[in-house]
């Protein structure tokens, strides 16, 4: 991030905190993927928890990260900068529902959601170019997570 950007922004923000992943998303390379290794260690905390309260965190992270990324792309003055990675934070824990979480599950579930968040196939490609605003940050995130998710029971489904 430039030095304009990042004198719009403060990590001491509670949003913006947030909204940068804890501060991982403004590592200057592959901050997208960096604020996805930050979901796992929330994502084994998780797995200590009943699939009504894993669901109610998943839910209330996009509903609550709808808020976070828009504060955060205000303050930059720009829609979905890299470094705004709640979005991967809510996907990656989409793409964990209903998955037993294990060392295996985890590299499998994180190595598939980030293939879909890069390579953006139908429809998340549509997402990300027509929906804008905080909904639209965090929107393509969560139907990568979801296709990740899919394919990950699949996996577990056929493959173990």
């Amino acid at each position: 991030m430039d030095k304009h950007l990042r004198a719009k922004v403060s990590l001491k923000n509670p949003w913006h905190f947030a909204a940068f992943g804890f501060g991982a998303g403004l590592i200057p390379f592959m901050p997208g993927t960096f604020g996805s290794l930050v979901a796992i260690p929330l994502l084994i905390a998780m797995s200590y928890l009943n699939d009504y309260w894993f669901i109610s965190i998943t839910v209330l992270s996009f509903i609550v990260g709808i808020k976070i990324c828009q504060k955060a792309s205000d303050a930059m003055g720009m829609h979905d900068h890299g470094s705004i990675v709640w979005d991967e934070i809510a996907g990656m824990f989409v793409t964990f529902l209903f998955i037993p979480i294990s060392i295996t599950t985890l590299v499998a579930g994180f190595l598939l959601f980030r293939l879909f968040d890069i390579l953006k196939p139908w429809p998340i490609r549509v997402f990300d170019k027509n929906v804008h605003g905080g909904f639209g940050i965090m929107i393509d995130d969560i139907v990568a997570g979801a296709m990740a998710c899919i394919c990950l029971h699949l996996i577990l489904y056929y493959l173990m």
